[in-house]
């Protein structure tokens, strides 16, 4: 037979036919992405990938591994909308064989690598048959999903999703649920609400208490520019207000000076005239014409003689 050489992910291997016909099989439970991806990479095998896509049913699954939350027809049905698939094999075995693989054409197997339980009880794993015949392809699980987990977050939350659903107009009997838990989960639910209502004005009365807080700062800000600035022009207007008064004291005590030594000026002025009336006085000039006078007398009298 020919081989094809190249792949669109890397992966070269005989084909029993042009168009290679590719088996993925499982639950399918919850059809999620993790699904999708791991049938993305079985159809991208190879180049003109046929993938067939076999599906287990509700009672061989729920005997071999659990009950599952969509019935199989679900299951089946979620199966053929996915785009990567060409069919659906439906009641897929548990544990493929050769006679299953010559019935469908299959020419290889695709499933991560994990071993599975097959039917026997002795821990083999279900596609030990495939891998030793070299017709299994190794695909890659998709971290963070599965059906488990899905699940989990179900139960994790389940008072919360059983009152999702009261709330919907579904009852308490379809949810399996009593009177009494019915009633306790309808107050928690209200105490809930009531909590998120109190939260909720809590977190508007702190919106508006930063609110006034911020304006209150700004407030205090501005006061503080506005007391500078008043401090400032009082300081300026002092500093004015006692410079013009200086000024008016240094011109009045310039003027009482200016007039203080005129005064003075005049004083001295009125002394040296004082000084002159005394040499000019009357009784002087009378005694020295009195002298003269006198003398004149002797003169005379001595003429006389």
């Amino acid at each position: 037979m020919d081989v094809p050489k190249s792949h669109s992910n890397g992966i070269s291997d005989d084909t029993a036919s042009p168009r290679p016909r590719v088996y993925a099989d499982g639950i399918y439970d919850l059809f999620h992405f993790g699904h999708a991806g791991s049938l993305e990479q079985a159809k991208k095998l190879f180049p003109n990938t046929y993938l067939l896509v076999g599906c287990c049913s509700d009672e061989i699954t729920h005997k071999y591994k659990g009950k599952t939350v969509m019935t199989e027809d679900e299951r089946y049905e979620s199966l053929r909308h996915c785009k990567w698939v060409d069919e659906v094999i439906p009641d897929a075995p548990w544990v493929i064989t050769q006679e299953f693989l010559d019935k469908h054409k299959i020419d290889y197997v695709a499933h991560d690598s994990l071993p599975y339980a097959d039917a026997s009880g002795a821990g083999r794993d279900v596609y030990e048959f495939v891998k030793a015949a070299g017709k299994f392809k190794e695909t890659q699980r998709t971290d963070g999903i599965s059906t488990s987990d899905i699940i989990m977050r179900i139960v994790k939350d389940y008072n919360q999703y059983v009152m999702r659903n009261l709330d919907r107009g579904y009852s308490r009997k379809d949810l399996g649920v009593s009177y009494v838990k019915e009633k306790r989960l309808r107050v928690n639910m209200r105490l809930k609400k009531l909590q998120e209502k109190v939260k909720e004005q809590q977190e508007k009365v702190g919106e508006k208490i930063q609110t006034v807080a911020m304006h209150r700062n700004e407030w205090v800000e501005n006061a503080d520019r506005w007391v500078a600035g008043f401090l400032e022009m009082f300081e300026e207007g002092c500093h004015k207000m006692g410079t013009a008064i200086r000024d008016r004291i240094q011109e009045r005590l310039r003027g009482q000076q200016s007039r203080d030594s005129t005064y003075l000026q005049n004083g001295k002025e009125d002394d040296d005239d004082d000084d002159e009336e005394y040499y000019d006085d009357d009784d002087d000039e009378q005694y020295y014409d009195d002298g003269e006078y006198y003398y004149d007398e002797e003169d005379k009298r001595d003429g006389k003689e």
